[in-house]
């Protein structure tokens, strides 16, 4: 069913010393859903997907991954579960091809004793997987192409491959439109819209009007709290979202 919620988090909470980065946040992510983190620098939005995704601790809170309480789980043990993550920066193996990115990411999912007569790369299982997470990304025409002389854009959709080449539920993604062009946000808008039927996504995004095309919810976070979360539309006309982050004149 659509609204079936695939990661919970309640009273998410991470302080350093005196500093709390993150102020007791909830929040649900469903299938079928794409929810938008926003804020300004510094308002605790990549602090949450670390805390998510299981790369810091919580100081306080619990975290629910299809219905498991994670809240101890190390991040690759919450990644082998299904929750996929992407970067503010790329975390690609530039000097290998776009078809051996995707590999590596599908045979860290589909680890086992492997036949010592067959070479990894050969592995039926993370081959398919490869193919079909570079597929859906829509890197097929440069599956034999170095990494590192992708462009801008195809690099950030091939970390998205990588992360789907280990079958996530639920993708965690930071700020996957950072340096885009309106070209190459247009594909990566549109590769959201054709993952959301079988993932719950949570995109933190500094690209408003991207995440008014594509957010079917968006939670405002400033100095670690959230201020507010609903539908595009009762976001764009809080008065104290707009005094807080938008701007009056958006």
């Amino acid at each position: 069913m659509s609204n079936e919620i695939l990661l919970r988090g309640q009273g998410i909470t991470r302080r350093w010393g005196g500093l709390v980065a993150v102020n007791r946040v909830s929040i649900e992510l469903s299938r079928n859903c794409l929810h938008a983190v926003i804020g300004t620098n510094g308002a605790g939005k990549s602090t949450l997907i670390n805390l998510l995704s299981g790369e810091i601790p919580l100081s306080e809170g619990t975290v629910e991954l299809l219905g498991n309480d994670v809240t101890t789980w190390s991040q690759p043990r919450r990644a082998m579960a299904g929750l996929g993550r992407s970067y503010q920066r790329n975390t690609i193996f530039p000097g290998f091809t776009v078809f051996e990115n995707c590999r590596l990411a599908a045979q860290a999912k589909a680890q086992k004793g492997w036949n010592l007569w067959q070479p990894a790369n050969r592995c039926p299982v993370s081959t398919h997987a490869a193919r079909e997470a570079a597929h859906r990304a829509g890197l097929d025409k440069v599956l034999d192409r170095t990494a590192g002389l992708l462009s801008h854009g195809q690099k950030r959709q091939l970390e998205i491959a990588m992360c789907l080449a280990t079958g996530p539920r639920v993708l965690l993604l930071d700020e996957p439109l950072a340096g885009m062009g309106a070209e190459e946000t247009g594909r990566m808008l549109t590769l959201l819209d054709e993952l959301r039927p079988d993932h719950a996504i949570l995109l933190v995004e500094h690209d408003m009007d991207a995440v008014f095309r594509v957010a079917d919810r968006i939670t405002v976070m400033v100095n670690g709290t959230v201020i507010a979360s609903g539908n595009p539309d009762e976001i764009r006309n809080s008065g104290e979202v707009r005094e807080a982050y938008l701007g009056e004149g958006h």
